[in-house]
């Protein structure tokens, strides 16, 4: 599971800052096949917080395919990665 922090500038409504949200979230979606969500500052409109969870039975494969997400989400563009973080639970 993965949080990945973006800064939207150009946003000055919660209606802008949905609509690269909902960008972002799609592209990570569609490109891993990954759960992924808004998940905190739903209400701060330069600010968004998005969640991406992978379930697999290798750690090895799954630290490596979030690491790929966060360089994706970097790369989209759309907003500037500010921050994310990683957490591996297994059982």
């Amino acid at each position: 599971m993965g949080h990945i922090v973006f800064r939207i500038y150009p946003c000055r409504s919660l209606k802008e800052k949905r609509k690269v949200v909902k960008a972002i979230v799609a592209r990570i979606r569609n490109h891993f096949n990954a759960s992924v969500a808004e998940v905190a500052d739903n209400d701060t409109y330069q600010r968004a917080v998005i969640g991406v969870s992978l379930v697999g039975s290798d750690r090895r494969i799954i630290n490596a395919k979030l690491d790929k997400v966060f360089n994706f989400a970097e790369t989209l563009g759309l907003a500037e990665m500010i921050d994310n973080q990683m957490e591996i639970i297994s059982f």
